[in-house]
């Protein structure tokens, strides 16, 4: 018996394979990434990576004890003695700033902008774009608490998803307050449930008492009918005067830059190092959860993981598989990949081990690809077009004995006969005219 991928995850294909979507598209992940590289590196972010797995006890307290995450979808990895095990990542946040502190991060210039792409995992349900493996693009900023920050970040994640070419998203902005206000909060919602005990799904009970703003983002449709008969007050109502005041300046710098938002009393964020800005971006094509990510100021982060002093932080990340459901959505196109410049193909066995030398001497340049065995004309252009080539060169003994090259353009069907040593001067020259499309991505 065939054995197959594990459920909840993806092949990456190339383009041209027979089972292709834009999903499983590799050609549309290295898109994706590389958008979010040029925007974000443009506004002084630096790439940056950490393990694909970390200690147990810092996802636990970098993503919550608490949360369905931790409590039901965590890949542990490895266990010995009495360690706490490793855990396969399920976000990239926590593993940042632990990086952050671990390498002293903190002596580069102020606020850093950190950015970083790749593989996380969760055990939960497979469905229509949510994986065991999924792909993240996250954003984080560290050292600086001000309100500036967090509107920079709101709009880089617009401005990644747009130069994508995603263009009917929605922020949806939330505040959560101080540690004070969160304390008002969550008193508010003990009061207002405690009596209502017997109404409540099991894991909410047990919210009610660790983390009561918990219960706000249960899924329960028993929890979800009880807040709607109780009428629950929205966080923003309890907001302190330096939590408002820092909301408003968020919200003043938005409206400036023409950021589109929708303020959302809903929102919130379960864990105390969670502060002040919340927010999520939303596309209503992606289905009934159109979450495409989110972010969120968490300036008691650093603390959590055991550093000794206060570090401002705020970060956002989306899933590039549901990105590209909301591309799919909008019917975007994206790039098609190019095929290479240049072609080489030998017209008999013995010049087989030149047509490739000339080949590997255009790559300083460009794309090129050569045939590994000797062609006929007929059967050489077959090959050159199913690749996508743009010249094709074929090569006999008499073009090796005049040291020249007989080339044809199969955009134009023009023909061109090039002095070898004068190659990559002629494909330079017309690459340089070559549209958009035909060029190799950046």
């Amino acid at each position: 018996m065939a054995i197959n991928r594990p459920k909840g995850t993806q092949d990456h294909l190339p383009d041209g394979s027979p089972k292709l979507s834009l999903d499983t598209r590799a050609s549309a992940f290295a898109f994706v990434r590389e958008t979010a590289r040029r925007v974000l590196e443009r506004a002084g972010a630096q790439f940056t990576d950490t393990p694909l797995f970390e200690e147990a006890e810092l996802v636990q307290r970098g993503v919550g004890g608490s949360t369905d995450i931790v409590r039901k979808e965590m890949f542990t990895v490895y266990y010995f003695g009495d360690h706490g095990g490793f855990i396969l990542r399920p976000e990239g946040t926590a593993g940042l700033v632990r990086s952050y502190l671990q390498n002293g991060l903190k002596q580069l210039p102020a606020p850093l902008k950190l950015w970083t792409h790749g593989p996380m995992f969760r055990a939960e349900n497979v469905q229509k774009g949510r994986l065991r493996q999924f792909h993240q693009v996250d954003y984080e900023v560290l050292g600086s608490a001000d309100a500036l920050v967090d509107a920079e970040a709101i709009a880089l994640m617009t401005e990644v998803v747009q130069a994508l070419g995603v263009q009917k998203v929605k922020v949806k902005l939330g505040s959560i307050g101080d540690p004070e206000d969160r304390e008002a909060y969550n008193a508010y919602l003990r009061g207002l449930f405690t009596p209502h005990l017997e109404a409540l799904s099991d894991d909410s009970r047990d919210r009610l008492t660790r983390n009561p703003m918990r219960i706000l983002d249960s899924k329960s449709a028993q929890d979800q009918e009880l807040m709607g008969t109780l009428g629950v007050r929205p966080m923003l109502d309890f907001l302190g005067e330096g939590a408002r005041a820092h909301f408003e300046q968020v919200r003043g710098y938005l409206d400036a830059w023409g950021v589109n938002y929708d303020v959302d009393p809903s929102i919130v964020r379960g864990l105390d190092y969670y502060r002040r800005t919340a927010w999520e971006l939303h596309h209503e094509g992606v289905g009934a959860k159109s979450a495409l990510g989110g972010g969120g100021r968490y300036d008691g982060l650093a603390q959590e993981l055991g550093s000794k002093e206060t570090v401002p932080g705020i970060g956002w990340a989306f899933g590039i598989e549901r990105l590209l459901l909301a591309l799919e959505a909008e019917g975007v196109q994206l790039p098609a990949t190019p095929g290479p410049l240049l072609y080489v193909a030998a017209l008999d066995e013995v010049n087989v081990g030149y047509a490739a030398s000339v080949a590997r001497q255009v790559r300083t340049l460009a794309r090129a690809e050569f045939a590994y065995r000797a062609m006929k004309p007929a059967a050489a252009f077959r090959d050159a077009e199913r690749r996508g080539a743009r010249f094709v060169a074929l090569i006999g003994s008499q073009e090796v004995g005049q040291g020249t090259l007989s080339l044809k353009d199969l955009q134009t069907g023009e023909q061109h006969t090039v002095v070898t040593r004068d190659l990559q001067s002629f494909l330079g020259a017309q690459q340089s005219s070559t549209s958009p499309s035909m060029q190799e991505q950046p």
